[in-house]
């Protein structure tokens, strides 16, 4: 298993690009132990950097995190499948990572995902704008297709009062579903993946994604706009440069066609239109 530590001056780099809500639910979340979980918490607490999906114990881990802005309160409810590290997991005494597992016959736990779905039905009481925040490491092709039990655990969070669901891990893009008028988007790539892996170790589709803006008016999804993205796959550098390995930069032209044109492809299986706007491209709540 690999294994992800950096100097919480990283942080500073996410307050600079104006983030203030993330999620920490994620297979790596517990590499440094409860001890690293709870000082990545503090870390971002100390910053003003509002989180959910890890915590101190189970219930601060599954709790919504909430941001209010002045066009209204955005909630967060995050969780993680697969690839858990032995004793990462949160419990009512241990720090972790808010898990949501699968049985051997391929069924969701029914205590996690009644945790989960409580927590975004809470926050849909208390927010104008609900998240719905999966990383899943079960992975089915390599990564390659969007499972049917995450479709469905995604229509699952839209019912229970999600105004959208964001799934990541694979790391590549996926096909993006409008549901009941909410987007769903089961994988949108990565947007930095600072990576030590060999070179090639990636196929190209892994260095692509999108960056989606949504916009909301009354509570309700009106429409997103998605910029394509490309990262660098090594170093600016070279092979050995790993601190510009993985960084980011808005695809123009030829590029911007190609991460478009395979997003609206693997999104046609779902009934999505995007609509081409030069180099972004659109998709209407309808």
């Amino acid at each position: 298993m690999f294994l992800h530590a950096a100097d919480p001056v990283v942080l500073d780099c996410l307050r600079a690009l104006s983030i203030s809500l993330v999620a920490t639910a994620n297979n790596h979340v517990g590499d440094l132990g409860s001890g690293g979980i709870i000082g990545a918490l503090r870390e971002l607490d100390m910053r003003g950097i509002a989180h959910a999906g890890a915590g101190v114990n189970s219930a601060a881990a599954a709790a919504p995190v909430y941001r209010r802005t002045g066009n209204g309160t955005v909630a967060l409810v995050a969780a993680a499948s697969g690839a858990i590290r032995e004793g990462a997991a949160a419990t009512a005494s241990r720090a972790g990572v808010n898990e949501l597992r699968r049985g051997a016959d391929g069924a969701l736990d029914a205590a996690d995902l009644g945790r989960i779905l409580g927590a975004i039905a809470a926050a849909a009481e208390q927010a104008e704008i609900v998240l719905a925040r999966h990383h899943n490491h079960i992975l089915e092709e390599g990564g390659r297709r969007t499972p049917e039990w995450q479709r469905q655990l995604a229509r699952r969070s839209i019912d229970a009062g999600a105004s959208l669901y964001v799934g990541h891990g694979a790391p590549r893009l996926h096909g993006i579903e409008i549901y009941r008028g909410a987007p769903i988007f089961y994988d949108l790539g990565n947007f930095v993946f600072q990576t030590a892996t060999e070179d090639g170790f990636y196929d190209g589709e892994v260095w692509q994604s999108v960056i989606a803006e949504c916009r909301f008016a009354g509570g309700r999804f009106r429409d997103v706009r998605l910029t394509p993205v490309q990262l660098n796959d090594r170093g600016v550098g070279g092979p050995a440069d790993l601190k510009t390995r993985g960084r980011p930069s808005i695809a123009r032209g030829a590029a911007a066609a190609s991460i478009l044109g395979r997003l609206a492809e693997l999104s046609q299986a779902y009934g999505t239109v995007i609509e081409s706007a030069g180099d972004t491209a659109v998709i209407r709540a309808g």
